[in-house]
């Protein structure tokens, strides 16, 4: 079992999506709050962000929120997270979410959730991150992204073994037992990288 303390999760801004995403949100978070798992995320204070971290808090959890200066110049952040680190750019955010966090899950989201995703994957591709990665694929949503993935495998964009960066989860459930259960990435694997 993986000591968890903390997990960064990634997701959407989004209001306009299927409530089945917000229930997926909302019940992670309660499951995170209960489990005494702090939350790290993006601070922001609509979607799914929004909905994970005021999840986390009602069930008695803590979220520590990173958000760029010029987010809060527009007025984006959550105000009621037990955390707000404010930071100079995107960049300095994402680094500092993972530095902060024992695993990934990721939720459904537009191109900044897909870039966090894809960026923390070539990181740990590269023994930067070692932490596990789940992919919680709600609806289904993720499958165009996980059969890329797998094209990139077949075409020896990716080793095999880098397949194993990566685990799905179809509930919030099974993404918080895989972050405990999955093994720590063997940096030494990444010798083998193909990029």
């Amino acid at each position: 079992m993986n000591k968890i303390t903390s997990v960064c999760v990634y997701s959407a801004s989004s209001t306009k999506i299927d409530p089945v995403y917000f229930d997926a949100a909302r019940e992670l978070g309660t499951l995170l709050g209960q489990r005494h798992i702090r939350l790290v995320n993006g601070a922001g204070n609509m979607g799914l962000m929004a909905a994970v971290a005021d999840a986390t808090l009602a069930a008695g959890g803590e979220v520590t929120g990173v958000i760029p200066r010029v987010m809060i110049e527009q007025g984006w952040h959550h105000t009621g997270l037990t955390k707000l680190v404010e930071v100079e750019n995107m960049h300095e955010r994402k680094q500092l979410m993972a530095d902060l966090s024992d695993a990934v899950i990721a939720l459904p989201g537009g191109c900044g959730t897909l870039e966090e995703l894809l960026e923390v994957i070539t990181w740990k591709q590269l023994g930067l991150y070692l932490n596990p990665i789940v992919i919680l694929n709600i609806k289904g949503y993720f499958d165009p992204l996980l059969a890329m993935l797998q094209k990139a495998v077949d075409e020896n964009f990716m080793r095999a073994q880098h397949s194993a960066i990566w685990h799905v989860a179809a509930t919030a459930g099974e993404a918080v037992e895989l972050v405990h259960t999955v093994p720590l990435w063997d940096a030494s694997i990444r010798k083998f990288a193909a990029i």
